[in-house]
């Protein structure tokens, strides 16, 4: 088997425990490790297997039945009614946002007329 196939077929905890072990024996082969693991995009594809690149919704909904109907049922209904709620807060909180920043614009609106007002009349 050539290296290139060799060292492509190693596992995870592999590629990690050399790493270290570079690290402690020699910096510059722990680093080289680390850059290889980097440029070669093996770091990208650990990510892609744990699913971090999808939302935490689309993550539960790649479970596979459980073989209980009534669970199934109630965990996607569950799941719905969490991700209408996440929705309608973030909705809230953005109105929240915009009636804070009215009020301080009109705040400063305010203020810049008090402040104008008296400059032309000085």
């Amino acid at each position: 088997m050539p290296t290139a196939a060799m060292l492509d077929d190693m596992p995870k905890g592999a590629w990690i425990a050399l790493m270290v072990i570079g690290f402690v024996l020699f910096w510059p082969v722990g680093l080289g490790v680390l850059f290889y693991l980097i440029w070669s995009g093996k770091m990208q594809a650990w990510k892609r297997e744990r699913g971090y690149g999808c939302s935490s919704s689309s993550r539960f909904r790649r479970h596979s039945s459980t073989g209980n109907s009534a669970f199934d049922a109630y965990r996607d209904e569950t799941l719905k009614r969490m991700e209408e709620e996440q929705k309608a807060f973030g909705e809230f909180v953005d109105r929240l946002r915009r009636a804070k920043d009215q009020s301080e614009f009109d705040q400063f609106m305010a203020e810049r007329r008090t402040q104008g007002g008296d400059a032309a009349s000085a």
